[in-house]
């Protein structure tokens, strides 16, 4: 299938590399050139516009950093206008589910599919294909580019246009007061003598294991804190979430601390920190050990 893949960053590289992998014809875009033309040797097609790219596919990806990024790309740079009626694209981005709505009605505006479908496993899972991938749109549009996302992990339709989105907001909860959980119970063990690494080993196969006990448990044992999921990232979502919550007059607790926790984090100067970076933010409320600002 011809594709057009709009934003080769962190997440869009490898996931390129495994859409390729699987035969398709891929052609690639990035604001930031270099990182599309790192593609090549893998058997992308460079374009030098997200128009250019987006001419003739027969599926679009988006995996940009934000909404506006979204609807610069795809609306203000003639992009739109480049895709033809009978496409569908794909935005695996994280953004508002109002936001993805919105750019669903402008794409069928013009005969032209959409599916907001953000993903959740990291660059690890980009690269292995075990993404989850929370997708809404159409239940006809879904399965039309099933075979497409197959590659990429494990499809799951949720429901209508920003349903996927909605989900991703949720998962990001999930993630963000695990790695808080995670965060603080590494600072307890500390202060009370035992070993960090060990305490892991131990309680791996009990109640608390995960895989954010395993990745991000990893890095900050290890204190590699090399973004893969850059803070002000995950910030922007938890901000999406408290949104939503006020819109539905929900009560979210947890959430609203691990906010507040991640926007003190990005505002010390860490935005570009891995979110298991959060670590470092609660060692600094407890300074009880001699150990030194990894960033």
């Amino acid at each position: 299938m011809s594709i057009a893949f709009l934003g080769t960053g962190l997440m869009g590289a490898p996931m390129v590399r495994r859409l390729l992998g699987a035969g398709h014809r891929v052609t690639v875009w990035n604001r930031a050139s270099e990182k599309a033309q790192a593609l090549a040797g893998d058997g992308a097609t460079v374009a030098a516009t997200p128009a250019e790219a987006g001419a003739g596919a027969e599926v679009v990806f988006t995996m940009l950093s934000d909404a506006t990024a979204v609807a610069d790309v795809l609306f203000g740079s003639g992009t739109v206008e480049a895709i033809s009626a009978g496409a569908v694209v794909v935005d695996t981005s994280s953004i508002a589910p109002a936001q993805a709505r919105d750019h669903a009605q402008r794409l069928a505006d013009r005969g032209i599919a959409a599916v907001d479908c953000p993903v959740s496993g990291g660059v690890a899972g980009a690269e292995a294909g075990t993404l989850a991938l929370m997708a809404g749109g159409a239940p006809d549009v879904i399965a039309r580019i099933a075979p497409v996302m197959e590659p990429l992990g494990r499809l799951t339709h949720v429901g209508p246009a920003g349903a996927g989105q909605v989900c991703k907001l949720a998962n990001q909860q999930i993630v963000a007061i695990t790695i808080g959980a995670v965060a603080e119970a590494m600072v307890l063990v500390e202060a009370g003598g035992a070993d960090r690494a060990k305490f892991r080993d131990a309680i791996r196969g009990g109640f608390a294991e995960s895989r954010i006990l395993d990745l991000h448990g990893g890095r900050m044992i290890a204190r590699d804190f090399t973004p893969g999921g850059p803070s002000r990232l995950h910030l922007k979502d938890l901000k999406a979430v408290t949104a939503l919550a006020d819109a539905n007059d929900l009560t979210l607790p947890l959430t609203k601390a691990v906010s507040s926790a991640f926007e003190a984090f990005v505002a010390a100067g860490h935005g570009e920190v891995d979110h298991s970076g959060l670590l470092l933010h609660l060692e600094s409320l407890n300074p009880t050990t001699d150990r030194k600002d990894d960033t």
